[in-house]
């Protein structure tokens, strides 16, 4: 029964990519709770582990109640309304809503619906380049996670080693099939990209005696050479240090804050990420062709 489905799904794309979408509403309403909790969760561990590193008393709390990805229910923020099943149906819901909370009538962010809309029409996107094949089940995965980081990132400046870690051993696990480079070509992708990152972090530190980007950089470019291989890597970080340019520098130009305004780098190295997955040796060999060197 389920061997017929992928040949079916491939004598039918536009089914297909309409699967995929409706997964890329659900996975997206999910990655919703992901970017909200994850932050909420390892600062209560960092809170814990200094607490206990630095010896000072523990918080005296009762027991506190689970808080993880699955557990508690969702709710508003201002009234404490639980989040019924037919208020959690991904855009439509807030649609029906209007945008406000059926408890008190607060209104809800619009990034909500906006990430599930975003994680859907990228998933197409991606489903679209490589069909039906375990080739496009991994490369969702890691969209997926990438959508994630690129908001963790922008809220609160930082990309979770419990997400960027786990990703690069994955990453070389994906590629032990050769699904998206060598084995070989994965391993020195995220060594290098690692030590790429590090030494610029160095120079621009002894240069203006500034941080310009944190560890979690590093980590996450990791994890991208262990996906794409170090083939990749080069128009990766291209791409990133362009769209970075031209976006943040607009956004110090019609924003109010001033040049050491600090500005997330791991969006735009998820960008160029997800651009590198789907054309980056597109890109590598049009460079090669106008440089004359291919």
């Amino acid at each position: 029964m389920f061997s017929g489905i992928p040949a079916y799904l491939e004598a039918n794309p536009v089914i297909f990519l309409c699967v995929v979408g409706l997964y890329g509403l659900l996975i997206g309403s999910f990655l919703n709770v992901v970017i909200y909790r994850v932050p909420v969760i390892l600062d209560s561990l960092w809170r814990h582990r200094a607490q206990s590193t630095l010896e000072l008393p523990l918080d005296q709390e009762d027991e506190p109640a689970p808080f993880n990805l699955l557990v508690p229910r969702s709710s508003c923020p201002h009234c404490g309304h639980q989040i019924r099943a037919w208020e959690n149906i991904p855009v439509l819901s807030y649609l029906w809503l209007r945008g406000k909370c059926a408890g008190c009538g607060a209104s809800i962010s619009v990034r909500y619906p906006f990430v599930e809309l975003l994680t859907a029409v990228v998933s197409v996107i991606t489903a679209w380049h490589f069909g039906v094949s375990l080739t496009t089940l991994a490369a969702l995965v890691l969209v997926w996670a990438l959508i994630a980081l690129a908001f963790i990132d922008y809220d609160h400046q930082i990309l979770p080693d419990a997400i960027t870690i786990p990703f690069v051993w994955a990453g070389l696990f994906v590629n032990s099939f050769g699904l998206f480079a060598t084995l070989q070509s994965a391993v020195f992708g995220a060594i290098s990209g690692y030590l790429l990152l590090w030494l610029v972090y160095q120079v621009f530190k002894l240069i203006t005696k500034k941080e310009g980007m944190g560890f979690g950089d590093f980590k996450l470019v990791a994890m991208l050479g262990a996906w794409l291989g170090w083939q990749l890597l080069p128009i990766t970080i291209l791409l990133a240090a362009f769209s970075g340019a031209i976006i943040g520098g607009t956004y110090l130009a019609v924003s109010r804050h001033g040049r050491d305004h600090p500005i997330p780098f791991g969006p735009f190295l998820c960008i160029a990420g997800w651009i590198a997955l789907l054309w980056g040796e597109i890109l590598v060999r049009r460079y090669l062709q106008i440089a004359g060197l291919g």
